[in-house]
């Protein structure tokens, strides 16, 4: 018997990509901005535009541009609800930014991005700026090694001696050419994994001294959260 496939439904995919398209640089847009971002064209574009706004997944404007609406808000907050592991993980990350005085971000794999679930931001006037839900390339940095490197059944058994060791993992100007970020993976025994456990800075303060410091404290902080969560990763 061959196997049943299922294909993306065009209509959809379109409407996902102009959501997609928002972004904190564009929070709302013109017609021809949306069309140049998803390459979509202009008839369609509209028609998408004029559908997702009767479901409140967009706002138009009185002088029609474009803006995310309050449904996706409503469904936002919905999944954060179902995130139950934001309460072990958030204030491990605010402890995190306490001992290190960093940033601290959580990031998942969404595709072939990954996503800023938590963030908890230091005091430093300079630091990097990412906030929750902003999504960039998975190719590059710590945590799109870490969440590239690792899969779900990692979870359940002890990874292994050479493994352990070698994290952290850290990265030197690879997404950013002056940021630098050290992360560890969290695991969940029902999930498998999670996501990344993640510090940034400027290369300015990561000198080798500071990154010795910190490996051991992000090690740490991904281990607790994993082993609350049921993994057996960290032994």
């Amino acid at each position: 018997m061959s196997e049943l496939k299922t294909k993306s439904v065009d209509a959809v995919v379109r409407a996902l990509q102009i959501l997609k398209s928002f972004d904190t640089n564009a929070k709302d847009m013109s017609l021809a901005d949306i069309c140049r971002r998803t390459g979509i064209v202009k008839s369609t574009t509209l028609r998408m535009l004029l559908s997702l706004a009767e479901e409140g997944m967009v706002t138009i404007t009185p002088d029609r541009r474009y803006a995310l609406g309050p449904e996706l808000y409503r469904l936002g907050k919905r999944y954060a609800d179902n995130v139950e592991f934001e309460d072990h993980i958030r204030p491990v990350m605010k402890e995190l930014v306490t001992s290190t005085q960093e940033c601290v971000s959580f990031f998942q794999r969404v595709g072939n991005k990954r996503m800023c679930l938590f963030r908890e931001d230091s005091d430093q006037l300079l630091r990097e700026h990412v906030a929750e839900g902003d999504t960039v390339s998975l190719d590059k940095g710590a945590a799109g090694r870490v969440l590239t490197h690792f899969t779900k059944h990692d979870a359940m058994v002890p990874g292994p001696a050479k493994t352990l060791e070698s994290l952290p993992f850290v990265s030197i100007g690879e997404r950013d050419a002056e940021i630098g970020g050290i992360a560890a993976p969290v695991f969940s025994n029902v999930a498998g994994l999670v996501g990344a456990m993640t510090i940034s800075a400027p290369l300015t303060r990561l000198t080798e001294s500071r990154i010795a410091a910190l490996q051991p404290l992000v090690y740490e902080a991904a281990a607790r959260v994993s082993k609350v969560l049921g993994a057996r990763f960290y032994g």
